[in-house]
């Protein structure tokens, strides 16, 4: 039985986060990591892509530029309700780096090797035992055998399934799709105008959506689809496109909704798009809640499944922020040879990490449960020096402080 020290499951931002900041803060650890990944570089990830500045914070920390990866930078995030709202701006620079995940992921797969990082593609993991003395970790090609094990295998993992089987779920719906910049021509559609009444116009009417400009609207939340549709830029395979999406925390799931897809078509047929013509891909997300439990001795969790952004369902940079608090924890186990993870759940929610994720909870609690259009209106509109200054408060920059 082939054993290890550490075996990471799941080799995307969070199991790579933990095993670079290993390698960077216990270089010692670095030859007694395996990762295990289920798919092969680079694989299709459904996501948004959106980086913001505490995901380029934390990975320039570990020395790692993510220009180096194909990307387009928006230079403002839009917050509206129904096409009007707040702008989130950053002093000289851009406000979000949007990236594809396949490109992301290669990339820093390649970066954990380059630092003598171990990864083995094309392992898919079946079951986590945890004893006493180690962690049996069975895959399809045999049973190895580890003195920690990190679960960084997402929203739906074996991991937490293994070790957490009767604790409650609380999973987020996602839908998206890939589109052209532009509509095809000689379309009619259906726009808004500033009094968000809507009429009839050609596509030449169209307002056209500003260049380098991310766009974020809670319009669905009045018809009890506790969430957002977004738009980014965004580049496949060299080819400037655009990423439209709708994000559904299903916190109103046991109110009469509209289907997921109705919101996101809505807002694509105003810009000139019809959501007919492309292919529409969906996922879970599970969602952070502070009753989440996320170790038992020798097993800790790490990124979505551990808990993602339960507000916008962001998940990369928290992912990346899980591997910085994961490998203190396995570093300090391995000092103490002990490894009950006793402290892991309560250092998490002492974190800068943690304290935004709480926030980013009590936000979701609060925006999505006042779900009348008055409110909204008041949130993105009327008080916008207000919401922005909690979202920097308390949402934004916790990068700098973990």
């Amino acid at each position: 039985m082939l054993e290890r020290d550490i075996i990471i499951i799941g080799g995307g931002p969070s199991g790579l986060s933990t095993a670079l900041h290993l390698a960077r803060d216990f270089p010692h650890l670095t030859p007694r990591i395996l990762i295990l990944e289920k798919a092969r570089y680079p694989r299709p990830k459904l996501c948004a892509g959106g980086l913001v500045i505490d995901a380029e914070i934390i990975l320039q920390r570990l020395g790692l530029d993510v220009a180096e990866v194909p990307h387009v930078d928006a230079d403002r995030i839009r917050f509206d309700f129904e096409a009007r709202g707040l702008n989130i701006r950053v002093p000289r620079r851009h406000a979000l780096r949007v990236i594809r995940r396949d490109e992301f992921d290669g990339w820093l797969a390649k970066k954990a090797e380059s630092r003598g990082i171990e990864i083995r593609e094309q392992v898919t993991v079946k079951n986590i035992i945890p004893g006493e003395s180690g962690v049996i970790v069975e895959t399809e090609q045999g049973d190895l055998r580890a003195r920690v094990v990190v679960g960084a295998d997402g929203s739906n993992g074996v991991t937490r399934r293994s070790i957490f089987p009767n604790a409650p779920v609380y999973t987020a719906r996602v839908l998206e799709v890939l589109t052209p910049t532009r509509p095809p021509p000689n379309t009619t559609v259906k726009i808004l105008d500033a009094q968000s009444n809507f009429k009839s116009s050609d596509l030449g009417e169209v307002p056209a959506r500003a260049e380098g400009a991310a766009y974020i609207d809670f319009f669905p939340v009045p018809s009890n689809i506790a969430g957002y549709v977004w738009d980014f830029p965004t580049r496949v395979n060299g080819a400037a496109m655009h990423c439209w999406g709708i994000y559904n925390t299903n916190l109103l799931a046991s109110a009469k909704r509209p289907q997921l897809k109705e919101p996101l078509a809505k807002e694509m047929s105003r810009l000139g798009f019809s959501l007919d013509d492309y292919e529409v891909k969906g996922h879970p997300i599970r969602s952070f809640s502070p009753e989440n439990p996320i170790s038992v001795p020798r097993v800790m969790l790490v990124g979505d499944a551990a808990g993602a952004d339960p507000f916008l369902g962001e998940g990369i940079s928290i992912a990346l922020g899980y591997g910085a608090l994961a490998a203190r924890e396995i570093g300090w186990a391995f000092q103490r040879n002990e490894f009950s993870f006793n402290g892991y759940r309560r250092r998490v929610l002492g974190s800068a990490l943690g304290q935004a994720l709480i926030a980013r909870w009590i936000l979701s609690q609060i925006v999505y449960s006042f779900k009348w259009k008055w409110f909204q209106i008041l949130a993105w509109r009327i008080f916008k020096p207000i919401t922005i200054l909690i979202a920097q408060i308390f949402v934004l920059n916790w990068g700098k402080r973990l």
